[in-house]
């Protein structure tokens, strides 16, 4: 087998990170009215050593009535992966794209019983396309890029 040889292997997905508050409990669990509800996502990359990385994805859910926080849950799903001998200009598609595809399953399942536990009908977050979710923020990139270049500053 030859040095060069492309790796990737997935080293542990473990739950980095996960908080639920209820701050207007019990009261707002009384109220008839359908909470309104927002999702957040955000996928970060690290290196952690060489040829190793931490890839989080982070997910916000947070459900109001009126002005009123019913729940919010924070959760944080990261993934430590070995990626070696992989081309410069395909990394960015790995950790982007193929590493949230893998940590994201279980992100789902923890945010769900998380909320389902505090005593809520679970949130299913929805399935995301991580390659467009990638080609989007890589198009703001360089829109961001080609603006600070013509002497535009971002705002």
């Amino acid at each position: 087998m030859s040095d060069q040889t492309p790796v990737f292997q997935i080293q542990r997905v473990y739950l980095k990170e996960a908080s639920l508050e209820q701050p207007n409990s019990p009261a707002i669990l009384l109220e008839q009215e359908q909470p309104s509800v927002d999702i957040q996502l955000g996928v970060q990359a690290a290196p952690v050593t060489e040829g190793i990385f931490e890839v989080s994805v982070t997910a916000t859910v947070h459900t109001k009535i009126k002005d009123k926080t019913v729940f919010l849950v924070e959760a944080k799903q990261a993934g430590i992966f070995e990626i070696r001998n992989v081309p410069e200009d395909q990394m960015g598609q790995i950790m982007g794209i193929a590493c949230p595809q893998i940590v994201y399953p279980y992100l789902r399942g923890n945010v769900a019983d998380l909320i389902q536990r505090a005593g809520f009908p679970p949130v299913h977050l929805s399935e995301i396309n991580f390659q467009a979710m990638f080609e989007q923020q890589q198009a703001a990139q360089l829109a961001q890029a080609a603006n600070t270049d013509a002497g535009v500053l971002p705002q």
